[in-house]
């Protein structure tokens, strides 16, 4: 019969426990990493998105510009509708630019210098322009009588915007307030609206 080998006292077999603790602890930091990677990755996707969204408000100023520059030039004829530049004689049935009908605004795009529908910064951006004067009767000039305009007094009225008038005298003529809204279309689906009321 063959001798059992002795071992010394308090040895025990090894069973490999430090290799399954290794390997949960490599498991545990990939998945880490991985996630690490994942939210700078998002963090890199969202600042990219609000600067595409800040390039794009940034476009929409034109918009402001060129009605403005429109509404100077052009007083005498701003009682009827042009919808070419983007012109209503009328303010529209809502506020919300969601709902305007945007077939009829000005492509602010100059084709002489832009690819078409691209802002001359070159950043893919497409800014549309509508300019609404704000009377309730399109194609009707704003002293009409039956004609109701944003600064216009009604019958019997002494006083607007504030502003009180001596009885007898007649108040000043309205000055009629214009509303510009610009949209503007640009990379990764953004949209921005910006509205300036001009007077």
């Amino acid at each position: 019969m063959r001798p059992m080998p002795m071992r010394a006292p308090g040895a025990r077999r090894e069973r490999g426990v430090v290799l399954w603790v290794a390997i949960i602890v490599l498991v545990a930091m990939t998945l880490a990493g991985l996630a690490m990677m994942r939210q700078m990755s998002a963090g890199a996707s969202i600042a990219g998105n609000i600067a595409f969204k800040e390039s794009a408000t940034a476009v929409a100023d034109r918009g402001a510009e060129k009605a403005r520059a429109w509404l100077t030039a052009n007083p005498g004829v701003l009682s009827n509708d042009n919808f070419a530049v983007g012109y209503h004689s009328s303010w529209a049935a809502s506020v919300d630019p969601g709902t305007f009908n945007w077939a009829q605004a000005m492509d602010l795009s100059d084709p002489l210098l832009d690819p078409p529908n691209l802002d001359p910064g070159r950043t893919g951006n497409r800014a549309l322009m509508y300019i609404e004067r704000l009377c309730l009767t399109p194609n009707v000039t704003a002293l009409a009588a039956n004609q109701v305009c944003s600064d216009k007094p009604g019958a019997g009225d002494s006083n607007r915007g504030g502003a009180s008038y001596p009885t007898g005298l007649p108040p000043p003529p309205p000055q009629v307030y214009y509303r510009v809204t610009t949209r503007v279309d640009g990379p990764r689906n953004t949209r921005s609206y910006t509205q300036v009321l001009m007077q």
